[in-house]
């Protein structure tokens, strides 16, 4: 296993950085520095697995939030990922080095990026609405990791191993493999990227993770038309929490009125006018699909 030849520390923080909540009995949170790790799973069950991996040399604080949880020498029985963005996969072999044997699952068209085999775009520093978080950019990690000795599918069937009554949902467009996971018996949504509840082109409100539902973070999101899509795809899902790669958990009707506004006015509120991957058949009307 290999992490990224780019792999290094990024200096940031928020006001919620090495911050724990748990939002529903097996539904727990835990904010690395701007980004959420999740465990799901109850904590006197034994049982749990882990949704992404965090920034790069955190592995040492994600283990250590996860023995808060679930006690010492815990480690789960399944990694998930969302994608493998530098933000979510930043400490994922530290992990696997600790935790022996312990399978990850991405969707298919993620491989390529967690295999070593291919590097993701580099981030656009002078998109629209980026902020600051753009234009320090070009110093994040998008070379490829390598864990394919541990990698697996998610089931094709859209079920999600080892957790039964969740469901994983395809919402490219950040990435080209970005999942998101859904509970519809209380409505619980783990979206990932696909949207955001942190306004990311605000330095200031990244700080100090203001609630708001935006789109995507736009410099690294490649494919604006599929973004939009996989909005509308989680907005019909009507969550009533949800918890996002960036800001905080929302829940009911603040969540939902920001999520149908996003849905419903995704090029005025979401789509940069320019940026290097915005294309001239972005806005409504173009055509595109999800699988």
């Amino acid at each position: 296993m290999k992490q990224s030849d780019d792999n290094h520390i990024i200096p940031m923080t928020s006001f919620s950085a090495g911050k724990g909540r748990e939002v529903r009995p097996d539904v727990y949170y835990y904010t690395n520095q701007i980004v959420n790790v999740i465990f799901i799973g109850h904590p006197n069950e034994g049982k749990w697995i882990l949704i992404d991996a965090g920034m790069p040399k955190s592995g040492a604080a994600i283990i250590a939030a996860a023995e808060e949880r679930f006690g010492k020498g815990t480690k789960p029985i399944a990694i998930l990922l969302t994608h493998g963005h530098f933000d979510h996969v930043g400490s994922i072999v530290h992990l696997l080095e600790e935790w022996k044997d312990v399978p990850v699952y991405a969707h298919v068209e993620e491989f390529p990026f967690l295999t070593g085999e291919l590097a993701y775009p580099e981030p656009d520093p002078g998109v629209e609405g980026g902020g600051l978080l753009a234009k320090i950019s070009s110093i994040y990690p998008h070379e490829p990791i390598d864990i394919q000795e541990v990698l697996m599918l998610l089931p094709a069937d859209g079920s999600v191993p080892d957790l039964p009554g969740w469901q994983w949902v395809h919402t490219p467009g950040h990435s080209p493999g970005h999942v998101s996971f859904f509970r519809e018996s209380d409505r619980t949504l783990i979206a990932g990227d696909a949207f955001v509840t942190v306004q990311q082109d605000s330095f200031y409100k990244v700080l100090i993770q203001k609630e708001e539902v935006h789109g995507p973070p736009p410099y690294l999101t490649t494919d604006w038309r599929l973004a939009r899509e996989s909005v509308r795809r989680l907005n019909m899902l009507q969550p009533q929490l949800a918890i996002t790669g960036h800001g905080t958990h929302m829940e009911d009707g603040e969540l939902l009125s920001g999520l149908h506004k996003l849905a419903v006015e995704f090029d005025s509120v979401a789509l940069p006018k320019y940026g290097k991957y915005v294309q001239e058949g972005d806005h409504e009307g173009s055509n595109s699909s999800i699988h």
